[in-house]
């Protein structure tokens, strides 16, 4: 047989491609980033809080004048940090087949129990804070208790008790504002007061909840409930365990909301809190990546989340859209996170992905 040189024997296929047409390595690492995108719950929120910011600071002409700017900045991180802490603890419970409706009233409650604390019985002012930051993972175990030993669903057991703790406020309040006690006015700086505070506690405890998710036996058994509740009991799992855990975690981040909330804008408000900042934490969750019948979910995708309502909610206010089109966006991404939920699933399940 004739030698042929190493340059011909390689010339059909560098021939073989058609003209104008992507290299076959190109389109290689098209489907492996295609694969990979559907295999990280994360990357599509993230790709779409940079489109996000791209529009809004960059395309829009209003958007260039105001978006980046350092008061604008901080507003988005204040915006951002209360649904990202609150969505971490819902994603706890949501991925154990849990939900905390009553979240938001606890965020309520926690500050007027430091008011009360220091102007009604001169209790000094860290051990106030302490002792209001205890009411939340207290209020957390009543909700476990109604959920796990009573039998009740959680979606009712904590709506009942956000009904309760909210007319609790407003009795003792008589539904009037209280300014932020001198005595906690120095701790507040660094709790809420300070520009970046909430944002910073944000990313902290985003990343201390990674870690218990994902890298801890907690969060291993927490997964291991919401995807199967009498497999992970058979398993040697204390379900209940996990489930009043969460909850009190949950709670914990509720009445720690509540206090940045009041040292931020230096007023303890009744009606602060509520459903709105609830449903917010929920919708991030969802929006991240976290599946509403459990066994699944990232807190890294909350983080996102979070942002994502952040940017669109400061973003419209820039621009001067209305912001009554906003609660069409924010259901319809929810629908669209829970159907490419269950459809990356199905995938998952096939093998594809």
């Amino acid at each position: 047989m004739a030698q042929v040189s190493g340059a011909v024997q390689q010339a059909p296929e560098v021939v073989g491609e058609p003209a104008g047409q992507p290299s076959r390595g190109a389109v290689r690492a098209l489907r492996d980033a295609g694969a990979l995108l559907v295999r990280q719950r994360e990357a599509t929120v993230f790709v779409v809080d940079v489109l996000l910011i791209i529009y809004f600071g960059f395309i829009s002409t209003v958007g260039r004048q105001a978006f980046f700017t350092h008061t604008n900045l901080i507003t988005v991180t204040q915006l951002a940090a209360p649904i990202i802490i609150l969505a971490l603890g819902e994603v706890m419970l949501l991925i154990c087949g849990e939900i905390d409706l009553s979240v938001g009233f606890i965020y309520q409650l926690a500050p007027f129990i430091m008011y009360f604390l220091i102007t009604d019985y001169h209790v000094p002012g860290l051990l106030a804070i302490l002792i209001a930051l205890l009411s939340g993972p207290v209020i957390g175990w009543f909700n476990g208790f109604l959920t796990v030993a009573l039998g009740l669903p959680s979606f009712i057991a904590t709506l009942g008790t956000g009904f309760i703790i909210n007319g609790i406020v407003l009795t003792t309040s008589g539904a009037q504002q209280q300014d932020i006690p001198p005595a906690v006015k120095g701790i507040g700086h660094w709790i809420g007061q300070y520009a970046w505070a909430e944002i910073t506690f944000a990313v902290i405890l985003t990343a201390i909840f990674h870690i218990l998710l994902t890298r801890t036996r907690w969060g291993l058994h927490t997964i291991a409930t919401g995807g199967n509740q009498l497999g992970a009991r058979e398993a040697g799992i204390s379900v209940a365990r996990i489930k009043y855990g969460n909850f009190m975690l949950t709670g914990l981040l509720g009445s720690f909301v509540g206090l940045q909330i009041a040292f931020q804008i230096s007023i303890i408000d009744p009606t602060s809190g509520g459903y709105i900042p609830m449903f917010y934490a929920v919708a991030a969750a969802v929006i991240g990546g976290t599946a509403m019948l459990g066994g699944s979910g990232t807190i890294i995708g909350a983080f996102f989340g979070g942002i994502l309502l952040a940017v669109l909610t400061n973003g419209f206010s820039v621009v001067g859209i209305s912001a009554y089109p906003l609660p069409i966006i924010f259901g319809s991404a929810i629908l669209l996170a829970m159907i490419a939920n269950v459809q990356l699933t199905r995938l998952r399940d096939r093998g594809r992905a």
